[in-house]
């Protein structure tokens, strides 16, 4: 699976801030609940209870943490066996503002894979909409493998740097052997931390716990919001259970019927739109440090990513600032044009002290990890590895004549980018999962299609638009649009989608498809 290991992470929606706030960074066992094809069948865990009657007549506890509440619920370890080992699922809750007018509560997702959905909460409560936190209770929850909940894990810092900071440069099949070798040491280093629940942080394992927590929570149906990643997340409760939809939204799209392949050159076309947009507003500022053309800043970004690679910038932390890192500490900062000034910086220090600490910090930012201790501040990191290889079905060994032909084809849609999306050898090395993947909306598209609004960006980089037009046109949903730069567009963009979103959710008024905000 190329595309989630080497391609920028779905990050979380929100503006990427780097002052204020930290980014959250894009499949089924084969039980009664879906078929080997990936068609849902009859549930193996219905409603109310059914055979996993064990987690199903559990009690929250709530406590209080902060402003908010917090709890702990047990749901099962493998979904195979409902009422076998659970591990844990961490949750919070900021309750309805207005109690008389309460409709139910509203899970969250910030995406990913591996977004913390804890975190998450304490962004969203600050830039929702009044009536939206008037009407439900915001509950974030930590999917499983991610942060508080039962976490993946994959040894000490050092080992995580080693495997994720490396520049990694493949010439050869000698190269492709010694990467895949590289990644079978990484998982296996995994899977004595995290044991088998390493498998099985798939996302309809994840979609199987939400539906367990709509029911715990008291709710008859799921009301809920997606981001990123987090509409992947969505559309895979949808097509299990739709007839669960109580009310749902699916910000910054995914479309789930493309190859790994598709989805990474779906990215990389998106983040060289994206650039070249930073680049004619740096530009338009005075004085950008890459030159005075768009293609001028295009070549001297190839130079300085070049220069990186042969001798990494000084940084005055443990690591310099290698060509990953660099290009990491680019990417990230494409999430939001709020984020483009310290872009600017970072070149800047680039070009005037042949110093790349700024640079360095941003790349930081995205691991979620702290450079002053050279210590990561959650597993959204390896998380993201680890479901999306759960998830993966594209097993087929990579050779260095497949890496030659992909790379082709993503410097055609990303001369700047495209060799650093297509060079890796994804999950080949990973330990196989036996789950499987929903791949198609038909379920979901019958049921609770007029129960989904699906919300894109036009300059979205990281799930491009056509992305969120793939999924309203298969689910058969309407499609609300921001016309705008970043990645996703609630809570981030204008009033416009706030009020369509809110009016949705809160009153259940559909927008028109096609609305344009």
């Amino acid at each position: 699976m190329r595309s989630p290991l080497r391609a920028a992470a779905l990050l979380a929606a929100g503006a990427l801030l780097l002052s204020a706030c930290v980014p959250d960074k894009t499949q089924v066992s084969p039980t009664d609940g879906v078929s080997d094809t990936g068609e849902p069948t009859a549930s193996a865990t219905p409603s109310d209870g059914g055979e996993a009657a064990g987690v199903y007549g559990q009690q929250i506890d709530w406590s209080t943490c902060g402003e908010l509440e917090c709890a702990t619920i047990q749901v099962p370890l493998d979904w195979d066996e409902p009422d076998g080992d659970t591990v844990d699922l961490a949750i919070n809750r900021y309750p309805a503002a207005d109690q008389d007018s309460r409709i139910g509560s509203l899970l969250i997702n910030p995406g990913g894979p591996g977004g913390s959905g804890l975190d998450f909460t304490e962004s969203f409560v600050t830039t929702a909409g009044d009536d939206l936190l008037d009407s439900y209770d915001v509950v974030g929850f930590d999917p499983r493998g991610v942060g508080e909940s039962t976490p993946v894990e994959c040894g000490s810092d050092a080992t995580i740097d080693d495997y994720y900071m490396a520049d990694v440069v493949i010439e050869s099949q000698d190269d492709v052997d010694a990467e895949v070798a590289r990644t079978q040491d990484f998982a296996a280093g995994c899977e004595d931390a995290t044991g088998d629940f390493l498998t099985e942080v798939d996302t309809v394992s994840a979609a199987r716990d939400m539906d367990l927590l709509r029911s715990l929570l008291g709710d008859e149906e799921l009301y809920y919001m997606g981001f990123s990643y987090g509409t992947q997340l969505g559309a895979t409760y949808a097509e299990l259970y739709p007839e669960n939809v109580g009310r749902m939204v699916l910000d910054g799209a995914l479309d789930l019927t493309l190859s790994d392949e598709d989805l990474t050159l779906g990215q990389a076309g998106g983040f060289e739109n994206a650039y070249r947009n930073y680049l004619t507003w740096c530009i338009a500022q005075g004085d950008c440090p890459l030159g005075d053309t768009v293609e001028e800043g295009l070549e001297e970004t190839t130079a300085l990513l070049d220069r990186a690679l042969e001798e990494p910038f000084y940084t005055a932390q443990t690591y310099d600032l290698n060509r990953n890192l660099l290009l990491y500490g680019i990417i990230v900062t494409l999430y939001s044009e709020e984020s483009w000034g310290f872009l600017t910086q970072g070149f800047e220090e680039l070009e005037q002290q042949s110093t790349g600490a700024i640079m360095y910090q941003l790349a930081n930012f995205y691991f979620d990890r702290e450079p002053s201790s050279d210590s990561y501040s959650a597993n959204s990191t390896w998380a993201f590895t680890a479901i999306n290889c759960a998830d993966s079905v594209d097993r087929e060994a990579t050779t260095y004549a497949d890496i030659e032909d992909f790379t082709a084809e993503a410097e055609e849609v990303s001369p700047t980018f495209g060799w650093w999306f297509a060079s890796g050898t994804g999950c080949d090395g990973w330990p196989e999962s036996d789950a499987q993947t929903v791949t198609s909306l038909d379920e979901a598209a019958a049921g609770a299609a007029d129960k989904i609004v699906v919300v894109g960006t036009t300059n979205d980089p990281a799930t491009p638009y056509a992305w969120a037009e793939a999924m309203a046109d298969q689910l058969g949903a309407p499609l609300l649009t921001y016309e705008g730069e970043g990645h996703t567009a609630y809570g981030r963009s204008n009033a416009c989608i706030v009020d369509n979103v809110d009016g949705f959710m809160v009153d259940g008024n559909l927008p028109d498809s096609g609305t344009r905000c």
